[in-house]
């Protein structure tokens, strides 16, 4: 079994240890140590593990450790990410055992990514790094993502969708096909995105329109 913990401790990262331990259930491969976390006291427990320390304790952690980032902001995941400075640190994909794939071969994937539970991938995929796929996610044919991208649960993204980095996906929000999402694009819950979106920008409504934030 090989050593992960979680930063994040709230909510979502308790999710991921649910998540971490049905996965263990199919293969055994992960002991989850605890949690990283910058707004919790080092001991902070929950049930499924204690907070180790704050990002100062895991720069200077001195033996090699899976980390799995259970951040829903894209800013803050990324500024996460590049603080991290300890070369004994490495990322691995966590998706949940009952995804579906349409064409598994064909999807490329970086570092970092979070899929949960019942999310399907058609075929033709590209995503790069440090993505979060919350649950009952669709995702079309010949897709593109970037990295840092927090999809919520029920998003359907059609086919041809290209996205940029560190983009927000609200809950049950709709990408048709062929639209190109920017970057620092955010999405309000239920929005149908029918055109091309421009980067930092709120998009809100069916159809989505443009909102300043």
């Amino acid at each position: 079994m090989k050593n992960i913990a979680i930063y994040g401790a709230c909510g979502f990262g308790r999710e991921i240890a649910c998540l971490i331990r049905i996965k263990n259930q199919n293969e055994p491969t992960w002991n989850l140590i605890g949690y990283f976390d910058d707004a919790l006291p080092k001991g902070t427990v929950n049930k499924y593990g204690s907070v180790l320390g704050n990002i100062d304790i895991l720069n200077n952690w001195n033996s090699e450790l899976a980390v799995t980032l259970a951040i829903g902001n894209p800013t803050v995941l990324k500024k996460i990410v590049e603080k991290i400075s300890n070369k004994n640190i490495y990322y691995p994909n966590i998706i949940s055992p009952d995804i579906i794939y349409l064409d598994k071969s064909s999807l490329t994937i970086g570092i970092g990514n979070i899929i949960c539970s019942r999310c399907m991938f058609s075929c033709n995929i590209s995503i790069e790094s440090f993505n979060i796929f919350n649950s009952y996610i669709t995702i079309g044919h010949d897709t593109k993502l970037g990295s840092y991208n927090v999809v919520m649960p029920s998003v359907n993204i059609s086919g041809e969708v290209s996205a940029g980095d560190s983009n927000f996906m609200g809950v049950s929000s709709v990408i048709l096909q062929q639209i190109r999402i920017g970057n620092n694009v955010r999405v309000g819950a239920g929005s149908v995105i029918i055109k091309k979106t421009k980067d930092n920008t709120l998009y809100v409504g069916n159809p989505a329109v443009k909102m300043e934030f």
